[in-house]
């Protein structure tokens, strides 16, 4: 390490935003969801709704990661985009309250509360991560990728917990007032975390040039710039088609267990913690693993990706083939092996975006990371509804709940097997230190 690059206590720090994102993220996506469907009575659509509104507010990303690129810090991108992301916690909260008294009132808040909520994220998320790739060393990396992601996990479960026995039983002021306990502390927490990191590095870029030193081209014309690099464009698609996969499942498992396999919803809910301990031990390994083992640490993260998407692939079969054999074939242990593959390919997604935003040269590491950020949320956005949709379609169709659902899984399956096509092509570019742009 030196004076340009950050040091383990400050990548943890950093990780503390993450745990902050994390934190507000569920509350929001999933506490007020809950609420709205079961305690308030309301169509499942309305809140899937505004969830998928947030995702599509973040194609954004680009446009404030090219902000924080242009900038002399990234550190006020970063608090003001968690200031907007607490404000829009708190509005969806009071939004959720006066659906109860004005149904068109409670939306019109609900969009604008769900709109700050999408900028902030894409604001704060883009530039911490820009942040971190470009000041973390490369041998360090994976194991950076790994404590973001796992610190972020730590704040949804934190989160969901504490959150979830504050409100029980369930009351308006009760919700108002832990969204704003919740919304503030993880603002606060920001705040501390990103206090005077920046301003401790030396100057400069340990990669390249500093940031402030790049000339600062308008937006339109750095992203067609961006988009004409074949590197930056072909990591984008695969982005795409594996965050389209990795996400599909996210509304069909639970649903899954219990019509097909007969479980309650306390156990469909604690499938969920098996899937999510998969994920948690996969991230762990992988981050250890990257930082331990010599080598090109780029090459690794392309060869990782591939391999847990064919992992993921594998599980998602298995996940099909268990509907046809409950009694034979456990669910439990293929829902660990999908989580554990998605925790590996997702840590070296995130290192391989951390290792790659620097490659077509300096001062668009930000914009280049919102725009694969922009392409996890259109595919986040889409996963759970076309596999929701699909699964709706099937079961009328073919008559069998098993086959709707194996169906739904086998395709997603596909899909990983061709990111992990894309994978590779990517990894065997990088591994030939070649960077092919297209020019215009």
């Amino acid at each position: 390490m030196n004076d340009q690059t950050l040091g383990w206590c400050s990548v943890i720090r950093l990780g503390l935003v993450q745990t902050a994102i994390g934190s507000i993220a569920v509350l929001t996506t999933s506490t007020l969801n809950r609420i709205m469907v079961v305690e308030m009575a309301l169509p499942a659509s309305l809140p899937a709704a505004l969830v998928a509104w947030h995702y599509a507010v973040q194609l954004s990303r680009p446009r404030w990661g090219h902000g924080s690129d242009t900038g002399q810090r990234r550190t006020p991108w970063i608090i003001g985009g968690m200031g907007i992301l607490a404000l829009g916690a708190i509005l969806s909260a009071n939004a959720t309250i006066a659906l109860a008294g004005s149904t068109l009132l409670g939306i019109l808040l609900g969009i604008v509360a769900f709109t700050m909520i999408g900028v902030g994220i894409a604001a704060s998320g883009t530039s911490l991560l820009a942040l971190m790739a470009t000041r973390v060393e490369h041998d360090r990396r994976p194991a950076a990728a790994a404590i973001a992601w796992v610190m972020m996990i730590v704040g949804i479960v934190l989160t969901a917990g504490i959150a979830g026995r504050l409100l029980d039983p369930f009351s308006s002021q009760r919700l108002a007032l832990v969204a704003s306990a919740i919304a503030g502390f993880a603002f606060l927490v920001t705040i501390v975390a990103v206090t005077g990191i920046e301003s401790s590095l030396a100057p400069g870029n340990p990669e390249s040039t500093d940031i402030s030193r790049t000339p600062a081209a308008p937006f339109v014309e750095t992203i067609r710039h961006i988009w004409r690099e074949k590197l930056a464009r072909e990591f984008t698609i695969f982005v795409f088609i594996s965050m389209l996969a990795y996400s599909a499942q996210e509304l069909i498992l639970e649903p899954y267990a219990g019509l097909v396999f007969g479980y309650s919803v306390g156990q469909s809910t604690q499938l969920a913690g098996i899937q999510h301990g998969g994920v948690l031990l996969g991230m762990v390994l992988l981050g250890l693993s990257g930082t331990l083992v010599r080598g090109d640490k780029t090459a690794l993260m392309k060869q990782c990706m591939a391999v847990g998407c064919v992992a993921s692939a594998a599980a998602l079969v298995g996940l099909a083939a268990a509907g046809f054999a409950q009694s034979r074939w456990p669910l439990e242990p293929m829902v660990f092996a999908l989580g554990f593959a998605n925790g590996i390919f997702a840590v070296s997604a995130i290192g391989s975006m951390m290792s790659l935003v620097s490659a077509g040269g300096a001062g668009r590491q930000g914009i280049r990371m919102g725009l694969w950020g922009a392409a996890q949320a259109v595919a986040f956005a889409l996963g759970g509804v076309v596999s929701s949709g699909a699964v709706d379609l099937a079961r009328p169709l073919l008559g069998s709940t098993p086959a709707s659902y194996g169906i739904v899984f086998v395709a997603q399956a596909v899909l990983f097997l061709f990111a992990s096509v894309l994978a590779a092509s990517v990894g065997a570019q990088t591994r030939r230190d070649e960077y092919v742009g297209i020019r215009a």
